[in-house]
């Protein structure tokens, strides 16, 4: 489960995950659970990822745009994956998107699972490792599940460099010690990814192509998925 606040990038972080898994081997199936943004769903993604043979799970046509908590029985089987099956979650912005986990709580049960916040140290309310946990608490509360992992997305989209993402991987090293919560990989644009300075990092590197784009750009854009060093799945 990807959750994030807005702007944190959880989505593009989802999407990536999803087709480096389906390239692996791995049976993957997605849901966009994000109630909270209209814009830079991964359904916008869905045919990039059906075509790499992903299940993507979204509500009824009929409410493909609305802010509406549908959760379809789809989705409640997802919760059960069998051997060598992937279920994604992305989960909406913050606390308001991670209360729709809420209604999943009692399906999930003893059910193992990893429920990851998305941690960009360049946006409003996660610029600090106070932030940050507050953060988690909220997403905690409103979800009833526990945070099992950071993923360290710092970006400023075009003028990302690699000093940008080194800042983000130190308030996330902030946020694990205080936290006790392991950092699970860092997410960097694949352009970025293998700059020196991020191969000195003792975490796992997850590269990133650029999927969350305009209609009208993401038809000029000719996709590949990019390598990934390695593939973060279950607890290390």
């Amino acid at each position: 489960m990807v959750v994030g606040n807005y702007g944190s990038g959880k989505t593009e972080v989802a999407v990536n995950l999803a087709l480096q898994l389906a390239k692996s081997g791995k049976s993957v199936s997605i849901a966009d659970l994000d109630i909270v943004n209209p814009y830079f769903r991964c359904r916008e993604a869905r045919q990039q990822m059906e075509d790499h043979g992903i299940r993507v799970v979204v509500p009824p046509a009929a409410y493909t745009w609305a802010d509406l908590p549908i959760i379809v029985p789809e989705i409640k089987g997802m919760l059960q994956p069998g051997p060598d099956q992937i279920s994604l979650f992305d989960v909406g912005g913050d606390d308001a998107g991670a209360k729709l986990l809420s209604s999943l709580f009692e399906a999930l049960g003893d059910s193992p699972y990893e429920l990851w916040q998305v941690i960009n140290s360049r946006r409003p309310f996660t610029d600090t490792p106070a932030g940050c946990l507050q953060m988690r608490n909220q997403i905690e509360q409103a979800s009833r599940l526990k945070v099992t992992g950071l993923a360290v997305n710092t970006h400023l989209m075009d003028e990302t460099t690699p000093a940008v993402i080194l800042e983000g991987v130190e308030v996330a090293r902030q946020v694990s010690n205080e936290g006790g919560i392991p950092i699970r990989f860092v997410a960097a644009m694949e352009e970025l990814a293998e700059a020196p300075e991020l191969g000195q990092l003792d975490l796992t590197i997850l590269q990133l192509g650029r999927y969350m784009l305009q209609p009208w750009i993401q038809k000029r854009e000719n996709k590949r998925i990019p390598e990934a060093k390695a593939v973060p799945i279950g607890k290390p």
